[in-house]
């Protein structure tokens, strides 16, 4: 038997949609040592958690950019003297989050989770690199959006790759780690910021460090497989357990 999720296939690749009563159920209620634990698929963590770097950057994004808008303004006198400019920094990011969000949710649908999760990697990577180098406001404003646009894109991204990758009775404990990095993340950036307090070009190393790991996600990234959900949908091959 091949079973795809929530429904079961037979042999000769029907679905039996009638069935009154899940059959992993019946399954597990019948022998409950086949039940799964996290502990016993250490791939299906590293995945997890290599896919919920994404939440981690989220994390970090916020909690860096109050300090790193102190530093900004000692580099950029425009900046310090108008606080127009220092509310466009942040809100920015907020628009590159919207479009991230709309953008991320087509492309997972026409491309798959896995490319999603690669293509705002790629962005973020691209966003960080910006925003380091950025020789006036306007273009750490760019770089924000970029970044932002890759939180929008994973916020949708993540949460469905893990699970739709993961067994049903260990499902809602692997969703969670998303969460848990984005704490993470928040908590990292509080220390990388007293870390750099006294390092020359502060605020260009707050920003850009953050791509460093974008990139160690993005190889990672390539060693996983699809989401098996969604090649069922486009009409992909069901995975054998």
């Amino acid at each position: 038997m091949v079973f795809c999720e929530a429904f079961l296939v037979n042999d000769n690749g029907e679905r039996n949609d009638n069935d009154n009563e899940c059959w992993k159920l019946r399954i597990f209620r019948e022998h409950p040592e086949m039940r799964m634990t996290i502990s016993q698929k250490p791939y299906l963590v590293g995945l997890t958690f290599t896919v919920a770097i994404s939440g981690l950057l989220y994390g970090y994004d916020i909690g860096f950019i109050p300090e790193a808008l102190l530093y900004i303004k000692e580099d950029f006198e425009s900046i310090n003297n108008s606080s127009v400019l220092q509310e466009l920094i942040a809100g920015t990011a907020l628009i590159g989050a919207i479009y991230g969000l709309i953008v991320g949710g087509v492309v997972n649908d026409g491309w798959g989770r896995k490319k999603a999760t690669l293509m705002a990697e790629c962005n973020f990577m691209i966003g960080s690199l910006v925003m380091a180098l950025a020789p006036i406001p306007c273009v750490i404003m760019f770089g924000r959006f970029l970044v932002r646009l890759n939180v929008g894109a994973a916020s949708v991204t993540v949460p469905v790759y893990i699970v739709e990758v993961s067994p049903s009775e260990v499902r809602a404990g692997l969703a969670s780690a998303n969460v848990l990095l984005i704490t993470s993340g928040q908590f990292l950036s509080y220390l990388i910021k007293y870390a750099l307090t006294e390092v020359p070009g502060t605020w260009s190393w707050m920003l850009g460090l953050a791509g460093s790991s974008a990139l160690f996600q993005l190889v990672l990234i390539l060693f996983l497989p699809k989401s098996p959900r969604w090649l069922y949908l486009k009409g992909g091959v069901c995975v054998k357990e």
